[in-house]
C-alpha cells in the first residue's frame, strides 16, 4: 500500500482544523483521493510516484490538490445537497440552483489534474480554408 501524498497535518495547515467527527472520514478520504490521483495518472500513461521522484516540486502540488479535494468532500453535506448558485423569486415561488456534486461523492477538476501534468492533451489541425501547406486551393470548382 502506498501512502498518501498529504496528511491529516496537512489538512489541518493548508485548510482548516478538523472536528472530531471529520478525523476517521478524512483519514481515508486521504488513502482515496491519492489513489484516485494515481489512477488518473496511469489513464493517461503516467507513475505519479515516479514524477514525483524526478520533481520534488511536485510533491507539494500534489499535497496541495490531495487537501482540496478532500477539504471540498468533507465540505460536501451529507445530509442535504449544497448548492453553489441559487436563485430565489418571491410571489412566483421559484427556487433554483445549481448543485456543488450532483448525487454526491468524489470528484477531482480537469484544473487539479492539469496542475499535476496528468491531462491528455489533443493536438489537431483543421483546414479551414481549403489551401493546402503548399498554397496551392484544395478546392475544385
Amino acid at each position: 500500500m502506498m501512502n498518501p501524498f498529504a496528511t491529516l497535518e496537512d489538512i489541518s495547515i493548508l485548510w482548516r482544523e478538523l472536528k472530531e467527527s471529520e478525523y476517521s472520514k478524512a483519514e481515508q478520504l486521504l488513502t482515496v483521493v491519492s489513489d484516485s490521483l494515481r489512477y488518473e495518472a496511469s489513464k493517461v500513461g503516467k507513475d505519479l510516484d515516479k514524477m514525483i521522484e524526478q520533481n520534488e516540486a511536485l510533491r507539494n502540488v500534489a499535497k496541495s490538490v490531495t487537501v482540496d479535494v478532500v477539504a471540498r468532500t468533507l465540505m460536501t453535506s451529507t445530509d442535504t445537497e449544497p448548492m453553489t448558485q441559487m436563485s430565489q423569486s418571491a410571489l412566483g415561488y421559484s427556487v433554483t440552483g445549481t448543485y456543488l456534486i450532483p448525487g454526491g461523492g468524489l470528484f477531482i477538476k480537469k484544473s487539479e489534474l492539469s496542475r499535476l501534468g496528468l491531462r491528455r492533451q489533443k493536438v489537431g489541425v483543421m483546414d479551414i480554408y481549403g489551401i493546402d501547406d503548399q498554397g496551392n486551393s484544395s478546392n475544385t470548382v
